[in-house]
């Protein structure tokens, strides 16, 4: 019996086949995905283009070194038009935000991720802290000022910085938990190797190895709080002045672009585009600056 075995000579081998060109259906295909996805790229950047565009062609023709630096002007007075009470206000607001919310966030989310971990005290804690990310900033709001104003008798700057940090508390204490569990395992271990306890491997090993992500959590929280405006409506409201101490209505960009936007005058409404573009240019550097944070990892 003779048998007869399959010729190979017809085959390609591997580098031709990669060097042969596609049939024309797959390439086809191929430039329409990416047609699609060019498209719907597009489409997506369109709003975010389209409001850039609007708010300096608008805000830029005022924007100059007396208006950030001077007080608002009333209607039909002659003289320097400026926020600069509403940028020290929202400085300081941010700034009370922050020394709240970024000890007790990164506190919280180091608990979350070395010490309680799968614990049901955790558990509880991360379904309230994830939960808090979904409520309204206006309730947060509402919450403030029952909490801060009624008890204190009157609109402030602290009321507004306790409204603003309980944004931010969520955000910091998430973004740490997870920064914190990116971090290998065998570096805990080699800490602990070395003679280092719980303490020192959490604090000296494993915050320092996530400081980059921890970081980011909280420049994006800041640009989160920089924003907002209804939180402020309830607690710190406005004030044509500049700052007077913590325990005053203080002024903040937001509400002014708020104010201002739907004011009959023409002079405040011209203001309030400016402050948009100052208010921008801000989150724009935290979001650019949390992304440099990030690459640095």
């Amino acid at each position: 019996m003779t048998y007869h075995y399959p010729s190979f000579k017809h085959r390609r081998s591997p580098i031709e086949e990669l060097d042969s060109p596609l049939p024309i259906g797959r390439t086809v295909f191929s430039y329409a995905m990416n047609f699609v996805a060019f498209a719907f790229t597009g489409l997506a950047l369109l709003p975010l283009v389209a409001i850039l565009f609007s708010i300096l062609q608008q805000g830029l023709p005022q924007l100059k070194w007396e208006t950030l630096t001077s007080l608002p002007a009333p209607v039909g007075v002659e003289g320097p038009n400026g926020f600069g009470n509403a940028i020290l206000g929202t400085l300081i607001m941010i700034g009370i935000a922050s020394s709240i919310s970024i000890p007790f966030g990164m506190m919280t989310g180091i608990y979350l991720s070395e010490f309680g971990k799968d614990s049901k005290t955790a558990s509880a804690i991360r379904f309230i802290t994830t939960v808090l990310t979904g409520i309204p900033s206006v309730i947060i709001g509402v919450f403030a000022y029952a909490v801060v104003v009624v008890t204190k008798g009157g609109f402030s700057a602290l009321a507004g910085g306790f409204a603003l940090s309980i944004l931010m508390l969520p955000v910091v204490a998430l973004t740490t938990e997870e920064a914190l569990k990116l971090v290998p395992t065998p570096q805990r271990l080699a800490s602990a190797a070395l003679g280092a306890n719980r303490f020192q491997t959490t604090f000296k090993i494993a915050v320092s190895a996530a400081l980059p992500g921890v970081t980011t959590g909280i420049l994006l929280a800041v640009a989160r709080a920089a924003g907002e405006t209804a939180p402020l409506v309830f607690t710190a409201l406005f004030s044509d002045n500049w700052p007077d101490g913590l325990l005053n209505p203080t002024s903040s960009l937001s509400v002014l672009i708020y104010n201002y936007a739907n004011s009959p005058f023409p002079e405040q409404n011209a203001l309030a585009w400016t402050a948009s573009v100052v208010l921008v240019s801000l989150i724009l550097a935290l979001s650019v600056l949390s992304r440099m944070v990030t690459r640095r990892r």
